[in-house]
């Protein structure tokens, strides 16, 4: 099969002397075959670790936690906190009230809660939620001299060598004292910083009068400092209903020019992977995938030390080699994830007076997903590779192949332009348009622009007079002239490989041929298609010849050029190269022009051939002379 396999693989193919053509043609279409049960496995694998009620569940509790007003105030929500104010408000109402439900809708009491709150009476709350913050020292930044008479303190933004780790405050718990990071827990990326584990932290109450005791506590003794940068919120959920866990953090950021961000992160993952029946079948889906990955291992490993260094001139073999890497990834981190489950979920669960950390274990689940979704995109892309038999499929890969070298020059020149213009935004509108505030949001402002998705009010109001400017080139040079060059290289390229099929200069597209013969056959012994006999085919005409062009999937334009062709190559033999001397003068048609220069285009590129391969002689037969 690595032989045969030769033959898709974006080159000439590549003989053996014991292997015929139909074989080779066979050989590949079991590979394809097997490529597709490998590829309908791994769809069933990815797409049963996703279950739409992760988006439910994400919906319900993002609605609770974020959407909930303040009472008295219907504007004020976690999405809109601006101030430390509004933050303790947050606290004190719509968290509380989030986090305690005692007693059903008519006030009677509900279920047995056994020690344990239910959030919407479905969703258990493991442990008890934690709150942290991470702060800076003072001093961590420089005054200017004219101003150390108004000012004495600094707090610069937060780093790790910024990070203040003293008491402050009561001195007596917890909140008040600094507490190490955990190893094995990941930073967290906010909009302003990278924050570590570790902080000012404390858990809440199982009882709702205790946590807004503790509330109005620290609130009142100034927990929150002009020093303090961020706030975390983390509680984690379970649904038995639905066999899936929800991680909630719900972020606060007190950046160094004041006021507040937030930001919240919803992760519903399913960690206990094997409880139904069909849980056990994708069970069996990981197993098969686990074979065919070492078997598609191996085969790789048996092309890589027969072809040597001629395997990495394909880019398909490329292709092929990044698969299997990300497929192993996704095997380490499957394993990796059901191995935490196993050793840390029993400990996470024994004591729910404390908080349990399920974000370490949602973090690396969700990597695990982004890395199958990208896994089964690039699978699918090698489709590519097995059908490029196809006609439209191989003018496509043609059509990319002759012109990447124009695209490559063509990239330069477009993305000196494009960063030159992302550069002047952001220097001209960062400072009061969202869209520029950083340069690479505006770059990818300006790719909004070119579909159409733009805020020039703002840009006009940054700058009266560069902001249209800017506008009004960017549109003409990028949107007008550049991406307009872009389209015509690949048409261009295009019509010249619609031409050289044209003229019969096509790939022999004959694995599309067995498929069909193939599909006869089976035809012909159920006795649903009548048998054609080898004479028939042997005495058919042209116009059986069209015909037949036409079942094998020819359009009508290339069998009626087809047909010129041949009249106009019998005329131009009769005319050019007969012995009587022709005395009538018959002119040359503006499509037989055509026809005639694509002619002599593929005689030039033949008579070159030829040549590179009379000169190679020659320089042996000199060698030899010497």
């Amino acid at each position: 099969m690595a032989e045969a396999s030769r033959w898709h693989r974006g080159g000439t193919p590549q003989h053996k002397p014991h292997y015929g053509r139909e074989v080779e043609i066979r050989t590949t279409l079991q590979e394809l075959l097997l490529y597709l049960i490998f590829l309908v496995n791994l769809c069933i694998l990815s797409f049963g670790m996703v279950n739409p009620h992760m988006y439910y569940l994400n919906k319900v509790m993002s609605s609770l936690f974020l959407d909930t007003s303040v009472g008295g105030d219907e504007r004020t929500n976690f999405k809109s906190i601006r101030s430390i104010t509004d933050f303790w408000k947050f606290m004190e109402g719509p968290l509380l009230e989030g986090l305690y439900w005692d007693s059903w809708y008519n006030s009677e009491k509900l279920y047995d809660l056994k020690n344990s709150s239910r959030i919407y009476y479905e969703n258990i709350l493991l442990g008890v939620p934690r709150v942290r913050q991470l702060k800076v020292r003072n001093n961590t930044c420089k005054v200017y001299s004219s101003f150390q008479s108004l000012m004495s303190e600094c707090y610069d933004r937060y780093t790790s060598g910024n990070e203040d780790l003293s008491e402050f405050g009561l001195k007596q718990d917890t909140e008040w004292t600094y507490s190490a990071p955990r190893t094995n827990s990941p930073w967290h990326w906010g909009f302003v910083g990278v924050y570590q584990n570790g902080g000012y932290m404390f858990t809440l109450s199982k009882l709702k009068s205790e946590t807004k005791t503790k509330f109005i506590n620290l609130r009142l003794n100034s927990w929150i400092t002009r020093g303090t940068r961020v706030i975390f919120i983390d509680f984690s959920l379970y649904n038995a209903n639905v066999n899936l866990f929800c991680i909630i953090r719900l972020v606060a950021e007190f950046p160094a020019t004041g006021g507040i961000l937030t930001s919240w992160q919803f992760y519903s993952v399913k960690l206990l992977r094997y409880v139904s029946y069909y849980d056990y079948f994708i069970a069996s889906c990981e197993i098969t995938f686990c074979i065919f990955l070492i078997v598609f291992t191996t085969q790789e490993i048996k092309n890589i030390n027969e072809f040597k260094y001629a395997y990495f001139k394909s880019i398909w073999n490329w292709l092929e080699l990044l698969l299997l890497a990300l497929c192993f990834v996704a095997v380490f981190l499957n394993s990796y994830c059901i191995i935490q489950v196993f050793l840390l979920l029993g400990k996470l669960l024994k004591n729910t007076e404390e908080y349990s950390d399920f974000y370490f274990l949602a973090y690396w689940h969700i990597y695990y997903n982004n890395i199958i979704a990208i896994t089964i995109f690039f699978a699918w892309i090698k489709i590519f590779k097995f059908i490029s038999f196809n006609k439209t499929m191989s003018q496509l890969s043609s059509t990319l192949s002759r012109c990447i070298k124009d695209i490559v020059g063509f990239a330069i020149m477009f993305f000196i332009i494009f960063f030159a213009y992302a550069q002047l935004g952001f220097l001209v509108f960062g400072s009061q348009v969202d869209d520029f505030s950083t340069f690479h949001n505006s770059i990818f402002a300006q790719f909004r622009i070119v579909l159409g998705d733009f805020n020039f009010a703002g840009i006009q109001q940054a700058n009266r007079i560069l902001g249209p400017i800017y506008f009004i080139t960017f549109i003409f040079f990028v949107f007008f002239v550049l991406l307009n060059m872009f389209l015509a290289i690949i048409n261009d390229t295009y019509s010249e490989v619609k031409a050289d099929y044209s003229i019969g200069r096509r790939p022999d597209f004959e694995l599309g041929k067995m498929i069909k013969e193939s599909y006869h056959n089976v035809l012909e012994k159920l006795n649903l298609r009548k048998p054609q006999k080898d004479e028939d085919k042997k005495n058919m005409k042209s116009g059986d010849l069209a015909e037949q062009a036409r079942r094998e999937g020819f359009d009508e334009n290339e069998i009626q050029s087809a047909e010129r062709m041949k009249k106009w190559k019998a005329r131009l033999e009769k005319k050019y190269y007969s012995t009587e001397i022709q005395d009538d003068y018959q002119p040359v048609t503006q499509q037989e022009f055509r026809e005639l220069f694509l002619y002599a285009v593929e005689l030039e590129k033949e008579l070159h051939y030829v040549s590179l391969k009379l000169n190679r002689v020659m320089r042996k037969v000199s060698a030899l002379q010497y």
